[in-house]
């Protein structure tokens, strides 16, 4: 299964890759041309006109990078919206400036998301106000968050821990106020707290 940060993690890493060749690789061109073809020793400029060679090869390669990198990208994005099965589902609601979280039992937390380790987690969100921005930095998760157009996202909750959650669409005064936590916890730790009464 691959998880939302690897399907990121992958696409950003293979076109950081093309672009680092492509950037030495052109400049390394430019500066062969401009040694090779100054004026001193090629007074006379070439012509490449009508070169069908040259102008199929700069025209195929780059067409082929290109669709490698919607490939790749298409292949990621595919993996960000197809959620396993046996995921634990939490509802999301975005407010000024807070984040309301539901859970099966309709136990509610607010601006703290508490879920258990080793478990796939689907955030099934939406705003009651105005425009926001579920973004979860760690696990690769970004969502805008619009009244009336649920939407979702996931992300595997392998490693135990506290994780930042922000709001990234500017949406009051208040707005950089608008932050939460994701605390992962040992199974038996979250059954414990799911069970307890909503303060």
């Amino acid at each position: 299964m691959t998880t939302p940060v690897q399907a990121v993690d992958q696409v950003f890493w293979y076109i950081l890759g093309i672009s680092i060749v492509l950037l030495f690789g052109i400049t390394a061109v430019m500066v062969y041309f401009v040694i090779r073809f100054r004026r001193s020793k090629n007074p006379v400029p070439s012509d490449i006109r009508d070169n069908y060679k040259l102008e199929i090869i700069w025209t195929v390669i780059p067409t082929l990078i290109a669709l490698s990198m919607f490939y790749i990208g298409w292949t990621s994005y595919l993996g960000l919206r197809t959620v396993p099965e046996d995921a634990m589902e939490v509802l999301v609601e975005a407010q000024k400036y807070s984040w309301l979280f539901v859970y099966d039992n309709d136990k509610e937390s607010e601006n703290e998301l508490v879920v258990p380790q080793g478990k796939a987690i689907k955030l099934n969100i939406t705003s009651v106000d105005v425009v926001h921005s579920f973004f979860l930095p760690a696990f690769r998760v970004k969502v805008d968050a619009v009244k009336g157009m649920p939407t979702y996202a996931w992300f595997l909750a392998d490693e135990v821990g506290e994780y930042d959650i922000q709001c990234t669409e500017y949406c009051g005064v208040d707005h950089s106020a608008m932050v939460a936590k994701l605390r992962i916890v040992p199974p038996a730790e979250f059954e414990a707290w799911l069970a307890e009464e909503s303060d």
